[in-house]
């Protein structure tokens, strides 16, 4: 049989190489991602040599580089290795895994939690474990993505409503089937937004539809609540959450995350949950990072203070010079451009300025919603603070977005 001569095809490379937006950006010379830091996550980092403010941080409470916390780290690679070399499942469970368990269910006032190794795989954990086949995950449409994807791999029907809108939430909920699991999950602090849940009327609606309520703390941690234990303290309404979730990698100065309820809930989520039993431990070191974090945050309430005076000051700052900041109320305060390629100049200008902030561009938000993440750390300076807002009306006049 005569061999015909064919040209071999690659179907993945031929998708790969269409995508192109990364390029133009780059040849603009307005390529903001990616940009490698050589020294430690704090107010003020190294790049490419040079000494830049951190205002782009998730680390609300200043703690990646406290003395405590990578003191703590070391002595826990000293007694235990890098690592656990299994699931926590199996072989992978520590006695610090279990102390860390305990504290951080007090912390959150739940009788129980367990921790996952990295925060994203803590809503990959609880989503598709507790809903079935038939039941309801019911998200704000401004959910963080991790929330998303843990929709996306259960077997529920998810269906979302108006950001922070209780009518369009009680549309949602009427909708539903009354006697199936209704399962609302929502963040507590927007991560990009930087406004906080309107937890008080999802729990009028879940108690009169019969719903339970998730809440994604990742964001809110440190930051606000009885000792920065999280929005449901926040308004006093623990008890009316069925399950707090919640990061390290952010004031907890460390990776990580955990899943906080009833002991009935967690002992469910423990041997159900595929997220958890499929992988790894948290590490050592990251698990006695979140250790010394917590106890330092509770121990030094005037970092919470400090951040709150930083925040109200920033916020009125921005609002007198002509920014739009949306709705944000707490230490992520949006600068709204409205312009993808604005958003990306303004973002290289202030580095080169010496200032480090996040751009949001689409297809995250809308092109028309655009903006600068500008966040804040307990261990900014009033000194620092002032320079950012200078350098930042500075580019913003120069782009006209003031």
């Amino acid at each position: 049989m005569e061999k015909t001569d064919t040209t071999y095809f690659n179907v993945l490379k031929d998708k790969t190489s269409k995508y192109s937006e990364p390029d133009k950006i780059k040849a603009e010379g307005h390529y903001p991602f990616f940009r490698p830091i050589a020294s430690e996550q704090d107010t003020e980092v190294y790049i490419n040599g040079q000494k830049v403010l951190m205002f782009g941080s998730n680390s609300y409470m200043g703690l990646t580089s406290h003395p405590k916390v990578k003191e703590a780290a070391i002595k826990a690679i000293e007694k235990y290795g890098t690592g656990c070399a299994g699931s926590r499942y199996l072989n992978g469970t520590l006695d610090i895994h279990v102390e860390l368990e305990h504290k951080l269910a007090e912390y959150v006032e739940k009788d129980a939690a367990i921790i996952y190794s990295t925060g994203f795989q803590s809503n990959l954990g609880a989503i598709p474990t507790v809903i079935g086949r038939n039941d309801y995950i019911i998200l704000d449409e401004l959910d963080h993505a991790s929330i998303i994807e843990g929709a996306r791999l259960s077997f529920g029907k998810t269906m979302k409503y108006r950001h922070n809108d209780p009518e369009s939430l009680e549309k949602v909920l009427r909708y539903c089937e009354p006697d199936r699991l209704k399962l609302i999950v929502a963040d507590g602090i927007f991560s990009m937004e930087g406004d906080i849940v309107n937890l008080p009327d999802i729990v009028t609606l879940a108690e009169k539809y019969n719903a339970n309520i998730m809440v994604d703390d990742a964001h809110s941690l440190g930051v606000i609540g009885k000792q920065g234990s999280g929005v449901s303290s926040h308004f006093g309404l623990t008890d009316k959450v069925d399950i707090i979730m919640g990061t390290f990698s952010k004031s907890l100065a460390s990776l990580g995350g955990f899943l906080a309820a009833d002991e009935r809930t967690i002992n469910f989520i423990k041997h159900q949950s595929r997220s958890l039993i499929f992988s790894a431990s948290m590490t050592p070191s990251s698990t006695a990072a979140v250790l010394a974090a917590l106890e330092i945050i509770k121990s030094e309430p005037e970092r919470i203070e400090h951040l709150w005076n930083l925040t109200h000051y920033c916020a009125k700052s921005f609002k007198e010079l002509g920014f739009d900041t949306g709705h944000s109320e707490t230490p992520i305060i949006p600068l709204i451009i409205r312009n993808n390629f604005k958003t990306f100049k303004f973002t290289v200008r202030l580095l080169e300025e010496g200032l480090f902030v996040n751009p949001v561009v689409s297809p995250a938000v809308s092109e028309d919603m655009t903006l600068i993440r500008f966040s804040l750390m307990a261990t900014h300076t009033f000194d620092q603070v002032n320079f950012a807002i200078d350098k930042i009306a500075k580019i913003a006049r120069e782009l006209n977005v003031i």
